[in-house]
């Protein structure tokens, strides 16, 4: 009864675990390296062909027999650290491989590989296809045999060299110099240093080439490990931090480092790729691609990120591997990988909490020495309110905006709303609300918190957040903008509706008939965002806001238009208002057909549905908005003091 059972493996999983598995050349040639490194090798040798129909990957390693390539590179999952040759190769290297998989990464960009391998004076070599492997299983054999070379074809006498044919073009990538600085992210062990030299059409892969340390402003490092800082240009400030807990296993550490650039946008890199993310290494290569993912709390600081550690305590030989079959994630419910979470947002408490220190310090003087205004404005104000100011200077000056422009304009609109606070006594619930644009954009827009103050500073800072729609929101945000702040503030849509109030008992009856429809999926259906009922000076109005990416048609307006009317009309005769005035508002996107052929139609349709109906777009309610109040400031008094401050910035 012993084989009465027994488990097999088809060669389809060929296609699961390499042909589809990797979906980008760096992650592919990474496996080549890592192989390369287990080889012992010293100098890895990639080039590239400028017509991308070729690939080679070259090593000075140890090479491989026909033996070697038969029970080890052609043997998918073998696994080297659990048997003969051990977990540390001969010059004393950490072994990097593990699941034995990582070959078969190469199918995924080239349909045909040859291997070619020198060991012991002996050179052989094989030709893998795609195809072959797809024949192999479509006649059911148990194995997929390649083809070997004849040996005229055989192009090495030492180490091995990988040739990758008939590449898919669309997986290349953005090129040679993308892809070194892309490999340089994936080891922290390739370098004269380590006795490793990796080369790409030539040139070396340096730590250089991975240019986040170059962008780096405030650095914090673990350790008593220090990377080489000749290329941080950028480099303000630095220190230490402890590189393991107290309670942890007395061999396990993190090294590396984490550090913050001055902008976000100088970690934005075509070549290199995003660089705001922290990659962890374990044994020298790539183990998750970017932990910060996981750590992310959406706070300001996490904007400015990059980093690179390592946890070698990830991948030890006598523990369960976590390492996703790709190699760029990790099974995260792993005891050592919970406690590489916990460490690491520990740690990064710390940085927040120096980064705001030092961002005030370094950003505060940058922002003194671009603007005497500013200098001014901040010498001129008492002890007690200049701690708090500075520190508003410091957060605006944080906030992910990459034109100097912009941020001006954000330090105009911060000061005139620190006097005003200033002037309520509330300067620190001000400062303390500022965590992003959206945020700031919001206390902007708080009318009834600045109605104490002075009615032209109402006005101005009405045009400060219209102003702010203009620049900041986008298609979809006008949606969501418009939807929460229009219905609250009607002066967007005429500047008279100044005081208009809702009912809440007619919107209940409003529901009830169907015209406010609370439910999401028929809003959906109707290309309906919503619908708010307001009254003013005896008027009624409806006001319905449609996707901004929504093309309606007259005759749908008109007929939703007449339905609001009549039951509208119809509940307001019930409560004893026979002729009641009533309009409705359409909020558009886009423009209806009839707006540019046949404006009189459209005139009379809106007329028919009642008089005052009309529609409206959200840019044109912005630009209306700020025309209206602009001619009052056109009008105003001269500017005080402060202004004029604030006009200099």
């Amino acid at each position: 009864m012993s084989d009465t059972y027994k488990m097999t493996v088809d060669l389809n999983v060929l296609d699961h675990l390499g042909i589809n598995l990797y979906s980008n050349i760096a992650a592919v040639l990474t496996e080549a390296v890592a192989n390369a490194w287990d080889a012992d090798a010293e100098k890895v040798d990639i080039r590239i062909d400028p017509d991308g129909k070729w690939i080679e990957i070259t090593d000075d390693g140890v090479g491989m027999s026909v033996a070697d390539m038969n029970d080890k590179y052609l043997r998918v999952g073998y696994r080297r650290r659990e048997e003969a040759d051990g977990r540390v190769t001969p010059k004393g290297r950490p072994v990097m491989g593990r699941k034995g998989l990582g070959k078969l990464s190469l199918f995924s960009i080239a349909d045909t590989i040859e291997v070619h391998s020198a060991k012991d004076g002996g050179a052989h070599g094989l030709r893998m296809t795609v195809a072959g492997i797809h024949e192999s299983v479509r006649e059911q054999k148990p194995f997929y045999s390649p083809e070997p070379l004849a040996q005229e074809e055989i192009t090495v006498s030492k180490g091995t060299k990988i040739i990758l044919k008939d590449v898919k073009r669309q997986r290349l990538g953005p090129g040679a110099v993308a892809l070194r600085k892309r490999l340089a992210r994936r080891f922290s062990v390739v370098g004269e240093a380590h006795g490793f030299r990796v080369e790409i059409d030539g040139q070396p892969i340096t730590a250089a080439d991975r240019g986040d340390l170059a962008m780096v402003q405030f650095l914090w490092t673990f350790g008593s490990e220090e990377p080489d800082l000749t290329a941080s240009s950028q480099l303000k400030e630095k220190e230490a931090l402890s590189d393991r807990f107290d309670a942890w296993d007395a061999t396990w550490r993190v090294k590396g480092w984490i550090g913050t650039a001055r902008k976000p946008k100088d970690l934005e890199s075509t070549e290199a790729g995003n660089m705001n993310g922290i990659v962890v290494f374990a044994r020298g290569r790539l183990f998750h691609e970017n932990i910060l993912d996981k750590l992310n709390d959406a706070r300001i600081y996490t904007k400015y990120l990059t980093g690179q550690i390592e946890a070698d305590f990830l991948d030890v030989d006598d523990k369960p591997d976590i390492a996703t079959s790709d190699r760029q994630r990790v099974q995260e419910d792993d005891e050592r990988y919970q406690q590489l979470i916990s460490f690491l947002r520990s740690r990064l408490n710390q940085v927040e909490s120096r980064w705001n220190e030092w961002r005030r310090k370094h950003e505060i003087e940058k922002a003194k020495e671009s603007s005497p205004a500013l200098a001014e404005w901040l010498n001129g104000l008492p002890k007690g309110f200049r701690k708090s100011a500075e520190e508003l200077i410091a957060k605006l000056s944080a906030l992910p905006i990459d034109e100097e422009d912009d941020r001006r304009v954000l330090y105009r609109h911060g000061i005139l709303a620190f006097e005003r606070m200033k002037l309520r006594g509330s300067t620190e619930d001000f400062i303390a609300s500022i965590a992003s644009v959206d945020k700031l954009l919001t206390l902007l827009a708080d009318r009834d918190s600045l109605e104490a103050s002075l009615y032209r500073d109402i006005v101005r800072s009405r045009l400060a957040a219209i102003q702010e729609f203009q620049k900041i929101v986008d298609e979809d945000a006008k949606e969501k903008v418009l939807q929460k702040y229009l219905f609250d503030h009607l002066w967007l849509l005429d500047p008279a509706w100044e005081r208009a109030s809702g009912s809440e008992l007619m919107e209940k009856r409003l529901v009830s008939e169907g015209v406010i429809i609370e439910d999401f999926s028929e809003k959906e259906r109707l290309g309906r965002i919503d619908i708010a009922y307001r009254t003013y000076a005896g008027k009624h109005i409806i006001v319905e806001l449609k996707k901004a990416g929504r093309q309606m048609k007259l005759l749908e307006l008109q007929e939703q238009g007449q339905l609001y009317v009549d039951t509208l009309r119809r509940i307001l005769q019930q409560q004893g208002t026979p002729l009641p005035n009533i309009e409705v508002v359409f909020v558009l996107g886009k423009s209806i057909e009839e707006e540019k052929t046949n404006p009189d139609r459209l005139k009379s349709s809106m007329t028919a549905i009642s008089p005052g109906s009309r529609i409206v777009h959200y840019d044109a309610l912005i630009q209306g908005a700020q025309e209206a109040y602009e001619q009052y400031l056109r009008a105003s008094r001269e500017l005080d003091r402060l202004e004029k401050l604030v006009n200099q910035i």
